[in-house]
């Protein structure tokens, strides 16, 4: 892919550089990280010759490795030990741990007078709950330690592609400009979840924090149905199918008996869970049928691959997601190179960021920010 001009980005826990895709072409990456030798991989292939890839643990970076002054850092760090579907050991554990490192790196960086003027951090929401707010509170101290003041906010994917995949980031810069500061939280970005964690930090830290303001996004026009592929051999058989309706609960078979006879044409989107009844394990099949799909998964998490059960009348089929599909829920264009294997595709896809959510957000927010920090800095 070709790199576009713009203000210099370092993306560390890079994986196959979708916010990357996000970002450009406002910001152009010098430097990108990321530990997986599969991601890295894939980070080569979409965007060669890759020389700006260094693959290794952040743990192991130092200040000499990253070129010249970076306007923008973005790191989408591990977010296993943090997410509903993950064991919630917070900031402390192995994988989400790697902030630690990522900010010992900031802060040597700072110590030499060439840390990003703005940092940009993405996890699941679940940090805003790990240890009651805990984790959240020591990020956001972490970061104002450095001299950063820092905002959060929440944004789901469904504004902007048929997918249900709610976010946090937090956007970090040492002197916000007024007009990019609101007085207090507004919707659709500062939810409850950010106004209630906010509210229990410390007074001293919490007059620091800043209420970012911004705009929402044009009413999404596409739905989960316009993105799939029409044509497919990969289609289940008619027994498999039944099995995935049995394992419906009453209320979601009424639901599709009620779409049936209906007669339209819909897809669901369908994830299999064990969930307990009546003390006993039993394995349901979970659809939705409002237009989205369900959050994309790495095909090792909490949840199994995500499936498609298309109704037609009395006529129903279902298949898996394809790699390609999946790509498409998060915005990816047709001719990123995904890789070969299934597994690895979906790993890749399911791990990464929603690229028209990066693109909004370095349109109004990230690039303003870095400019006015440029704009200080030549006064």
């Amino acid at each position: 892919m070709q790199r576009d001009s713009g203000a210099p980005l370092w993306e560390f826990f890079a994986g196959g550089g979708l916010a990357r895709l996000g970002l450009e072409p406002d910001f152009a990456c010098t430097f990108a990280n990321d530990i997986e030798p599969a991601k890295a991989s894939a980070y080569r292939a979409a965007f060669p010759p890759g020389a700006d890839m260094h693959e290794g643990d952040i743990w192991k970076l130092s200040p000499s490795k990253l070129p010249g002054k970076a306007a923008l850092a973005w790191a989408s760090f591990p977010c296993q030990d943090l997410s509903l579907a993950g064991a919630r050991r917070g900031l402390a554990a192995p994988r989400s741990g790697a902030f630690w490192g990522f900010h010992r790196l900031i802060e040597k960086l700072c110590d030499e007078g060439r840390a990003p003027d703005v940092l940009a951090l993405e996890n699941v929401t679940g940090l805003l709950s790990s240890h009651g707010g805990a984790d959240f509170a020591a990020l956001i101290h972490a970061l104002d330690d450095l001299g950063y003041r820092a905002g959060a906010l929440e944004i789901d994917a469904a504004l902007f592609t048929p997918q249900s995949r709610p976010r946090l980031f937090i956007v970090a810069v040492r002197n916000p400009p007024p007009h990019l500061m609101a007085s207090g939280p507004s919707e659709p970005f500062h939810t409850q979840a950010i106004r209630n964690v906010v509210a229990r930090l410390p007074d001293a830290l919490r007059k620091r924090f800043v209420w970012w303001r911004l705009d929402a996004p044009s009413k999404r026009n596409t739905r989960l149905i316009d993105l799939l592929d029409e044509t497919s051999d990969a289609w289940n058989s008619e027994e498999q199918t039944a099995k995935l309706v049995s394992q419906m609960s009453t209320l979601q078979r009424q639901r599709l008996d009620v779409l049936q006879q209906s007669g339209r044409r819909e897809v669901g989107a369908v994830f299999r869970r064990i969930r307990i009844e009546h003390g006993e394990r039993v394995q349901r099949a979970e659809a939705r049928f409002d237009g989205l799909a369900g959050c994309l998964r790495t095909p090792t998490g909490g949840s199994s691959r995500q499936l498609l059960l298309f109704v037609e009348g009395q006529t129903l089929r279902s298949r898996l997601i394809s790699p390609r599909e999946a790509a498409r829920l998060m915005g990816v264009p047709e001719h990123y190179p995904l890789p070969a294997g299934q597994t690895a595709a979906l790993h890749l896809v399911g791990d990464a960021v929603c690229v028209p959510v990066v693109r909004w957000l370095s349109q109004h927010l990230l690039a303003p920010l870095a400019g006015a920090a440029k704009a200080r800095m030549s006064a």
